[in-house]
């Protein structure tokens, strides 16, 4: 037996205390799941101002302690400081057998990519802080980041994936990048295919994005390769920096059906075939 750990703790991006400590906790349990791992304890990390209402201090912790016993994680106790701004999170140790952990560092040419989550939770909750996004897409995002990837874990360490990463800050092309570097392959992503929150496409025709959004596409130059066709729109959504986002995994064309299959029956409520792997070291080229 091993063991993996990870934390993750930020400041609100909703305004309900009791979602926002759901949110953080299906964060960052998250990265253990992309590991292919079992998390089964955590120790919270809050952030509080001393003038703020105990009891938002309490939704957010009973957030965050509802989403754990939900992933079958023990919160085991934590630690609380005084700050202006607000932030919570987790430190998750979970446990894995040596030799199965699934890394990203090996993708191979010819593996088919399969996400498990649809993006644009950066834009959405921006939009939400400015007053601009609706009730119902503001929701469908709370819904997306609060998600498990559990079930999408168990198939994918059952079924077997070369490699595997949870999508988050630096977005779906920063993220697919990653693991490219580390498997030293390439990408191609078909536009059409990659599955979108319901409302995201408006709010992007707005000109709406968190600055991280707008600097994982700067960084995203030497590493992209858009047709010709690509809006900018699109592009600004492939690298918006997500929180709580899907499984990314690269899955050899022999088992992708039977993985996508699996995923169904686990009660998956995305699966999306959004590209695949080429040799072409480290780069992604992006067709609509």
């Amino acid at each position: 037996m091993a063991i993996v750990q990870t934390l993750d703790f930020f400041p609100p991006i909703v305004d309900n205390p009791y979602d926002f400590g759901a949110i953080a906790a299906a964060n960052a349990i998250s990265d253990i799941y992309a590991m292919g791992g079992t998390p089964i304890i955590a120790l919270n990390i809050l952030a509080f101002p001393s003038d703020l209402s105990r009891n938002i201090l309490g939704s957010i912790l009973k957030g965050g302690s509802e989403k754990a016993h939900e992933a079958g994680v023990i919160v085991a106790g934590g630690h609380t400081i005084d700050d202006e701004e607000p932030k919570y999170g987790m430190a998750v140790t979970g446990i894995i057998e040596p030799g199965k952990q699934i890394t990203k560092s090996k993708a191979k040419p010819g593996d088919v990519l399969i996400l498990t989550k649809p993006i644009g939770t950066g834009v959405i909750t921006t939009a939400a802080k400015q007053g601009i996004a609706n009730k119902a897409t503001i929701a469908r995002a709370i819904k997306v980041m609060s998600s498990l990837n559990h079930a999408a874990s168990h198939v994918m360490t059952k079924i077997g994936a070369n490699a595997c990463t949870d999508i988050t800050g630096y977005g779906l092309i920063g993220h697919l990048g990653s693991m490219l570097q580390a498997s030293s392959v390439g990408a191609t992503l078909k536009l059409s295919n990659i599955p979108m929150i319901k409302g995201l496409s408006g709010l992007l025709k707005q000109g709406i994005a968190p600055q991280g959004t707008y600097r994982n596409l700067l960084s995203s130059q030497d590493l992209v390769s858009w047709a010709n066709d690509i809006s900018e729109e699109s592009k600004i959504s492939l690298c918006d920096a997500q929180t709580s986002g899907g499984l990314l995994m690269s899955v050899s064309a022999s088992k992708s059906n039977e993985m996508v299959s699996e995923l169904q029956k686990a009660g998956v409520s995305t699966i999306a075939i959004i590209g695949e792997i080429i040799e072409e070291p480290i780069r992604i080229k992006v067709m609509k």
